[in-house]
C-alpha cells in the first residue's frame, strides 16, 4: 500500500467521486469502507495521520456503555450492545471479550448493580459475550488481587469488549482501499469548491509536496470530531459553533497494579462518573475523565487535577495506589459532544449519540458517537447522504462485511496478533536476516523487520507515527519511545533515502510530542 500509488487515483480520476469524506478517525474511516463496499467511488483526506485525534485515545473498549443504561438512554446501550457484536463477528483479531469486576462495598450495591447488568445482558442477545454473576468478596478478591479488601461485601462479573482503536483503523483503511476508494493520510483541505452556492468538490494540499489538487465530488462529508466546525467555518463564515470538546485522560500502569487479566469498573466516583482499570498490551489503562475545553487541539494535554483525580480515585480501591512515578504514560483525547444549547451544561448530560447536519450547500456534517457505534454511524450518514443525491442506492454490506486482517480464533498471545492474517508476511520479513529480527528495545518484542512491514504497508510518514500509531508504545511507555525513536528514524531514512539532518529533526520532533506523555 504506496502512499504514491494512491495520490495517482486523483489525477487519473476524470469523473468526480461520488463521495469526499474530510477525517481520518473512526467515523470518517467507518464512511469511507461503507461507501466503497457498496460500490460508490470515495476519496478520503486526513489533514495528518490516522487517528492522530480523539481515535487514538479512547479507553480501549468496544462497549454497550453501563453508565448510559444507567441513565436511561436505552436506545443507545441497544444500539452499542448490538454494534460491539457484530465487530467481534468481523474483525475477530482485534476485538475480544474482556471480564470487568465491579467491586461492591455497601450492601445494596451487590443486588442492585446485579440486575441492571442482567438487563444489559438481555439487551445484547444473541450478540452478548458472556453472563454476568454475583460473586462473593473471597473470590472478587481471588480474580482481582489488587483490590482492597476491607469492607467489601461483593463483586459483579460481566462482559464488554477490548480492542487496539488505531490498529482497527489501520485495518479499515486497507479495507476502503482493497475495496477500491481512495484513502490519503497529510491531505489537507483547504477549502470547498462551489458553484451556485452548491459544493461540487474540496481543494486539498499535500503537506510534504505542498501540490494541491482540485477534487470534485457530488457530495462532501465532514467526518473531523473535534474540529468539525473549522470545515463548517469554510462553508459559512461566522455559523455558530456544533462541537463542544470534551476531554479525557488515561493513566497507563504496569500490570502488576491489577495481577489480573479481568478489568475494574467503578461505577460511581466523587464526582458521578465511571472510572475503568483495563488491561491493555500486558499494562493496565486507568480513566477517564470529562472535561468541557473551551477548544480543540491537535496534541491534547493532561490537566493536573485530572491527573490527580484518576490517582486519587484510583488509590481507594487498590492495595497499591498509584503514584505520579508510576505512571508509564498519559494521554489525553478530546469527545467531538454537540455543543449544548445552555450554559452550564454538564458534560455527562450531553447526549453520546450521533447527529446529522445538512448545510444549504449539502455539505453533510456527522458528529458525536464513539468507536464501538462507528459503523452504524457511518451507515446512517451514507444512507442519510443518498436521499438527496442522483445516484443508484445501494444496500449497506458492512453488518457481515469482514475487515481487512480478520483472522478467526486469533492467538492473542503472539505479540503480532494485532495485524491478524498480515502477522505471516512481517514474521517472514523478521526470519529474513538477522538484522530484520533486532529487537528496537529490550523490554519490548517489536523489531527492525516489523518497522520494515509497517513502512512498505500502512502509510506512516513519521517517528510518531510508528512509534504512536501503529505501534502503540508512545501511548504504553513512553520513555521507551523515547529510547526507540533514533533506531526507527534510521530505518525511515535507509527506506526513503533520507540524510542524517531529516532523522535528528524527526527524532527532535517526537521527543517534545513524547514529554507531554510523561509525569514528571
Amino acid at each position: 500500500m504506496k502512499r504514491e500509488s494512491v495520490i495517482s487515483q486523483l489525477t487519473d480520476k476524470d469523473e468526480p467521486f461520488d463521495f469526499v469524506v474530510i477525517g481520518g478517525g473512526a467515523t470518517g474511516l467507518g464512511v469511507a469502507v461503507d461507501a466503497a463496499t457498496r460500490g460508490y467511488s470515495v476519496a478520503l483526506f486526513e489533514q495528518n495521520d490516522f487517528t492522530k485525534g480523539t481515535s487514538s485515545r479512547s479507553t480501549k473498549l468496544v462497549h454497550g456503555g453501563v453508565r448510559y443504561l444507567a441513565q436511561g438512554d436505552v436506545s443507545l446501550v441497544l444500539e452499542a450492545l448490538r454494534e460491539r457484536g457484530l465487530l467481534r463477528k468481523n474483525a475477530p483479531h482485534l476485538v475480544k471479550d474482556q471480564k470487568f469486576l465491579i467491586p461492591c462495598y455497601r450492601w445494596w450495591e451487590g443486588p442492585f448493580y446485579a440486575i441492571g447488568l442482567i438487563l444489559y445482558d438481555l439487551m445484547a442477545g444473541k450478540l452478548g459475550l458472556g453472563r454476568s454473576i454475583c460473586i462473593g468478596p473471597k473470590r472478587a478478591l481471588k480474580t482481582v488481587p489488587r483490590l482492597v479488601p476491607k469492607g467489601m461485601t461483593a463483586g459483579i462479573i460481566y462482559h464488554d469488549g477490548q480492542f487496539d482503536d488505531s490498529r482497527l483503523a489501520m485495518h479499515l483503511v486497507r479495507s476502503a482501499i482493497d475495496a477500491g476508494g481512495c484513502v490519503l493520510n497529510y491531505m489537507k483541505v483547504t477549502s470547498l469548491v462551489k458553484e451556485k452556492g452548491k459544493i461540487v468538490g474540496v481543494v486539498v494540499c499535500d503537506r510534504e509536496t505542498d501540490i494541491s489538487y482540485t477534487i470534485k465530488a457530488r457530495c462532501v462529508i465532514n467526518a473531523t470530531g473535534v474540529f468539525a466546525d473549522d470545515i463548517l467555518q469554510m462553508d459559512e463564515p461566522g455559523k455558530r459553533r456544533t462541537v463542544r470538546p470534551s476531554q479525557g485522560v488515561h493513566l497507563v500502569l504496569d500490570s502488576s497494579f491489577l495481577e489480573s487479566d479481568c478489568a475494574v469498573m467503578i461505577p460511581k466516583t466523587s464526582d458521578g462518573r465511571v472510572l475503568f482499570a483495563v488491561p491493555w498490551h500486558n499494562k493496565v489503562v486507568v480513566g477517564t475523565t470529562d472535561t468541557l475545553m473551551d477548544h480543540a487541539d491537535e496534541e491534547p494535554v493532561a490537566l493536573e487535577k485530572e491527573i490527580d483525580f484518576i490517582l486519587e480515585t484510583a488509590g481507594k480501591y487498590l492495595t497499591k495506589p498509584p503514584k505520579r512515578s508510576d505512571v508509564l504514560s498519559v494521554f489525553a483525547g478530546l469527545r467531538p459532544l454537540a455543543a449544548p444549547r445552555s450554559e452550564g451544561t454538564k458534560t455527562k448530560e450531553i447526549s453520546r449519540s450521533h447527529k446529522l447536519i445538512r448545510e444549504k450547500s449539502g455539505l453533510i456534517t456527522i458528529i458525536g458517537g464513539k468507536w464501538t457505534t462507528y459503523r452504524k454511524m457511518a451507515q446512517d450518514t451514507l444512507d442519510y447522504a443518498i436521499r438527496y443525491m442522483h445516484v443508484p442506492t445501494h444496500d449497506c454490506v458492512t453488518e457481515t462485511f469482514s475487515i481487512h486482517g480478520s483472522k478467526p480464533d486469533p492467538d492473542f498471545s503472539d505479540p503480532l496478533y494485532v495485524y491478524g492474517s498480515d502477522a505471516e508476511e512481517i514474521k517472514q520479513i523478521i526470519q529474513s536476516s538477522p538484522e530484520m529480527s533486532e529487537q528496537l528495545h529490550p523490554d519490548y518484542h517489536y523489531t527492525v523487520g516489523e518497522v520494515v512491514w509497517i513502512i512498505r504497508n500502512e502509510m506512516p510518514r513519521s517517528v510518531e507515527d510508528i512509534l504512536a500509531r501503529r505501534f502503540r508504545i508512545l501511548f504504553m511507555d513512553a520513555r521507551a519511545a523515547i529510547a526507540m525513536a533514533p533506531r526507527v528514524a534510521v530505518i525511515l531514512a535507509k527506506e526513503w533515502g533520507k540524510d542524517e539532518n531529516w532523522q535528528s529533526m524527526q527524532v527532535k520532533n517526537f521527543n517534545q510530542i513524547a514529554s507531554n506523555y510523561i509525569l514528571n
